[in-house]
């Protein structure tokens, strides 16, 4: 009996690509330093050709085509649903994504153990099971239809798949799991191809939605090939630092949904709590007024909610002024600052200024610019901003404060708190019923206005 034969191969761990020997840049994606090098047998060919010998399927018309409602597993968590697209779709192969210890495992166990009319298998690589009993006994839940299995085999799972024939599957996590076809070792990209490949035919064929785990890298991309996040229905990212309690689940791709949803929740020592009014947490109550503080209405995907902006300026004690950021683009403030300095006439080159976005959130939303501003300016002069105030707006290089997107939602947060008075762009108002909202609304077109009507 012949001997297999092996050859190395170097494969790009970002788009998947094989190269014959090591290149300094992929060829194919054109990324530094990603080729890893993999054993895999020889043979007349990996790859058999897509035409020869395989039946083929028949061409149908797209108006004969007849597309069905799918009838959706509600989650228990309207988070997650909502994040979804409304639930887990039969047959779907969904992939979650975070840094380690950020809550992934414990959102999908959570979930899971509140499922009763499903049978479960939950393939874990990683940790054993009296480490998920443990979770499962902290969260406050226990199932008799859920199966655990500590294995790494592709093929040991399956055959649990055949013996249990659950109704929803979980590895955790795909980077832990090794087929036996393969001589490559747990994590590299020819292993997680492969196994990701045969787990969606299992799922598409079989109509069982699958969940995959996945680790995430040091740059916070997903750990693996690039063809991973390409085979796989739905990708989910859970963010969060571990420090602040607040974790965000942000969809990154999904062909059943809206990529523009975000889920948020809250951890305790009870596991994951939903929020569904994350204004009233972001928004800390403070008897009376403080200086460098100011509200904002900041709009990520499609839900709008409040947050709070913190700013400390002081006479820098040393040569070189600090500039400290948490939670903001720190090139936006510099930006930011110079056009306080340039248009309106605040001289800030040689203070110290840090700046702060309450609750450990990080935000990228321009409307975030005026509240950014006005609590510099306020901590400079050690005047409060009324805490009734609430304001949105970008603001230009030439000191003008520009319409942002989607004001009527922004508008409705705030009148739902109860706050007395918006500051919004000149202009942005146009087509909005502003009679419905009960609040006062101020537009400015310029910094300088905005500053005499909160300052006057």
């Amino acid at each position: 009996m012949a001997k297999t034969k092996y050859k190395s191969v170097w494969f790009c761990r970002e788009c998947g690509a094989e190269s014959p020997r090591w290149e300094g840049r992929c060829p194919a994606c054109g990324q530094w330093n990603t080729l890893t090098e993999e054993r895999v047998a020889t043979g007349p060919s990996r790859s058999p050709s897509p035409v020869a010998g395989r039946e083929r399927s028949a061409a149908t018309p797209l108006n004969a085509i007849t597309a069905a409602d799918e009838v959706r597993i509600k989650m228990p968590s309207a988070e997650l649903n909502r994040v979804l697209g409304g639930g887990l779709v039969p047959g779907s192969m969904v992939l979650i994504g975070g840094e380690p210890g950020v809550g992934k495992s414990t959102l999908v166990l959570q979930n899971l153990l509140a499922i009763k009319s499903r049978t479960i298998l939950y393939a874990s690589g990683e940790e054993s099971a009296s480490q998920l009993k443990m979770r499962a006994d902290r969260i406050g839940r226990g199932s008799d239809n859920m199966f655990i299995a500590c294995e790494t085999s592709l093929e040991n799972i399956f055959s649990h798949i055949r013996e249990i024939n659950p109704g929803i599957v979980v590895i955790d996590s795909i980077q832990t799991i090794a087929s036996d076809d393969l001589e490559s070792s747990a994590g590299s990209v020819s292993q997680v191809r492969e196994c990701a490949a045969r787990l969606l035919k299992y799922a598409k064929e079989s109509a069982v939605p699958v969940l995959l785990i996945g680790h995430i890298t040091k740059e916070g991309a997903l750990a693996g090939p690039k063809v991973l996040e390409h085979i796989v229905d739905a990708v989910l990212q859970f963010e969060g630092d571990r420090q602040y309690m607040f974790r965000i689940l942000r969809p990154i791709k999904n062909r059943f949904g809206s990529t523009s949803e975000l889920g948020i929740y809250e951890m305790n020592q009870r596991g994951l709590r939903e929020v569904t009014n994350p204004s009233e947490l972001l928004v800390s109550p403070i008897d009376g007024d403080l200086s460098g503080v100011s509200i904002g209405v900041t709009v990520d995907g499609l839900r709008p909610f409040l947050i709070e902006v913190q700013a400390l300026v002081s006479t820098a004690a040393y040569g070189t002024p600090q500039r400290s950021v948490t939670g903001f683009d720190s090139k936006r403030m510099n930006m930011l600052l110079a056009v306080l300095e340039k248009r309106v006439g605040f001289k800030l080159a040689a203070k110290d200024v840090f700046l702060n976005i309450a609750g450990g959130l990080r935000v990228s939303d321009p409307a975030l610019d005026l509240p950014v501003v006005c609590a510099i300016l306020s901590s400079n002069f050690d005047t409060p901003v009324p805490r009734s105030t609430v304001m949105a707006g970008e603001i230009g290089l030439a000191g003008e404060i520009r319409p942002v997107a989607r004001m009527e939602q922004r508008l409705a947060e705030a009148a739902k708190l109860g706050l007395d008075r918006f500051i919004c762009p000149k202009g942005n108002l146009k087509g909005i019923d502003t009679a419905k909202f009960d609040i006062e609304i101020v537009e400015v077109a310029r910094v300088d206005q905005a500053f005499k009507t909160l300052f006057a």
